[in-house]
């Protein structure tokens, strides 16, 4: 909604000062109109308009990255209560109060209108009816009706000029035009732009109905007395076409001004590039398209890759007390996109908060085999942070199908990552799939894959646990943007497809700083040792602390090397 009303307001903005500085003052008020109406529906449709245009670049790994959700340990069964945004329903409940009571004032002002038709009387005039009521007042028009003081009319002083006048009001149905703009004003009464696009279309509406008296009668001096003399009286409402609107200066040079057909052309060229920058400005979405055969560097809490790839593996750890001491329980998340066109800051804005609010409100199921227990879920995430049309693909009707259903559906406050006061984000359907693993599984496959890390003999060193770990300042985000930005892939690793997994140490010392960097197991050409490069330009870290104090902390980060020509799978 945000990302509409700006990107609407900054389209009638535009148009409507072009329209003041340059159209306004030529006399080719048929067109004005036009372009007045068209403005608006132009504006009101643009956002909606997203146009993608690929380009042939060269990125680079900072420019997209991807985001796992950290470890994260939970006792007991207690079940996490999400925040209520109570701003946002403030703001609904305000806006919606609003809407309703000028809705009302819109209705109400119809309503007056029709009951003057309905008690006045009715009188036949050329394409339009006469409306005869006692009150004193300027001629005006609503639709096909115009309103007129019986006295006058019966008294024959009402001028051939002033019929003629709303005459052009009705043939030209002006009417539809007020109307039209006093809906959006209604709907749309937050916005000041819309106020200011009423006056300029009822003063336009004047310019056309003046030109025709002026063609038609040729007697400009006494039209103008004509106006001025009907200047101060009143009309019924604002939503009908009145004689005596904004009597002004303008209105009377604009009678006696001369068209130059020159300055109308190009009134009218300049238009063009208008239109096409505001819409390549507002609806062009430039999408990089990679041509070379990168890879991907990935790891158990980090994914960096220079093109957009749907496989996403995440392990949330979580731990329960039960009555029987049920062991510790790694729950294994991984999802894939129907559609990998998407900002990808966001995305794991959005995924690490849905992981989050998985592992801390997943309670297990007693007596499930774990083996068994996998479940797959489809689900919308639409740009407001809400879950649509979540689904059970797996359709094995368990235990943990059902827990994560439960789960799902009520969680509503996923908001993506903003950027520039604005979500840049589309809806996109997500599928995930779920398994409880033994944490004793999890140990084992790690032990298999990876070397025995060296002793550490060090009284000050803290491998794990720990009470408060080291932290990259600014948070994992931070540092997975930061190894993407400093990762470069060596150049024959890349033209190989080398793929497998790199183990890399290194000590977070007392005071931040990074040090004793180590590869532990590596694949050659060079990979281990870029990794080392970008860790050793690694800003100042929060150290880890034990008891209240600052201790030093290994640490071990596993990169695994993928090439991106290889089979989309779900790895788990």
């Amino acid at each position: 909604m945000i990302d509409f009303i700006y990107k609407s307001s900054l389209s009638l903005f535009v148009l409507l000062v072009i329209y003041h500085l340059v159209l306004e003052r030529q006399k080719m008020h048929k067109f004005n109109r036009f372009y007045l109406m068209f403005s608006l529906v132009f504006s009101l449709v643009l956002p909606f308009v997203t146009i993608e245009i690929a380009r042939e670049s060269t990125v680079s790994v900072q420019q997209t990255y991807r985001f796992l959700a950290q470890n994260m340990q939970i006792q007991n069964q207690a079940v996490a209560v999400q925040s209520f945004d109570y701003t946002s329903l403030i703001l609904g409940c305000l806006y919606g109060l609003i809407t309703l009571l000028l809705i009302f004032r819109f209705i109400n002002n119809l309503l007056k209108i029709y009951s003057k038709i309905k008690n006045g009387n009715l009188t036949v005039y050329k394409n339009a009816s006469l409306v005869l009521i006692d009150e004193q007042i300027a001629p005006h028009t609503f639709l096909n009706y115009i309103f007129l003081n019986k006295t006058d009319y019966h008294n024959q002083k009402i001028e051939e000029q002033l019929y003629s006048h709303e005459l052009i009001h009705v043939t030209q149905k002006h009417t539809w035009d007020v109307l039209f703009i006093e809906t959006l004003k209604t709907i749309f009464w937050f916005n000041p732009l819309f106020l200011f696009y009423k006056k300029a279309i009822q003063l336009n509406h004047e310019f056309l109905a003046d030109e025709n008296v002026v063609t038609s009668f040729n007697d400009v001096p006494f039209y103008q007395n004509l106006l001025l003399l009907h200047a101060n009286t009143n009309s019924i409402s604002g939503l009908t076409s009145n004689l005596n609107y904004s009597v002004t200066k303008k209105r009377f040079i604009m009678m006696t001004k001369t068209v130059s057909k020159t300055k109308v052309l190009l009134s009218k060229i300049v238009l063009l590039p208008l239109f096409s920058g505001l819409f390549f400005f507002i609806c062009i979405e430039s999408v990089g398209q990679n041509n070379s055969n990168s890879s991907v560097i990935s790891g158990d809490n980090l994914i960096v890759s220079n093109e957009l790839k749907p496989e996403w593996v995440a392990k949330s750890r979580r731990k329960e007390i039960l009555a029987t001491k049920e062991p510790e329980i790694m729950m294994s998340i991984a999802y894939s996109l129907e559609d990998t066109k998407v900002n990808q800051p966001a995305l794991q804005s959005a995924m690490e908060k849905i992981s989050n609010y998985i592992t801390n409100n997943y309670v297990s199921p007693k007596g499930i085999d774990k083996k068994d227990e996998v479940a797959t879920i489809k689900f919308l995430l639409n740009d407001d942070g809400t879950l649509a049309d979540i689904k059970i693909t797996s359709n094995k009707g368990t235990a943990t199908e059902a827990e994560i259903l439960r789960i799902l559906k009520s969680g509503s406050n996923f908001i993506p990552e903003k950027k520039h006061g604005k979500a840049d984000w589309k809806p996109i359907a997500i599928v995930m799939d779920f398994w409880p693993v033994e944490a004793e599984e999890i140990k084992k496959e790690a032990a298999a894959s990876s070397p025995t890390a060296p002793a550490i003999t060090s009284t000050d060193i803290i491998v794990d646990p720990i009470e408060k770990k080291p932290e990259f300042l600014g948070g994992a985000l931070e540092f997975y943007k930061f190894i993407g930005k400093n990762f470069k892939m060596p150049a024959e690793a890349s033209k190989n497809k080398i793929q497998g997994k790199v183990y890399i140490e290194f000590m977070v010392e007392k005071d931040g700083s990074l040090s004793e960097f180590k590869i532990v197991k590596d694949l050659g050409y060079g990979i281990g040792d870029e990794v080392i490069q970008a860790l050793k330009l690694s800003p100042t870290w929060t150290p880890g602390s034990e008891n209240g104090k600052p201790v030093r902390v290994l640490y071990r980060l596993p990169v695994t090397i993928e090439n991106n020509e290889t089979p989309k799978s779900m790895k788990q």
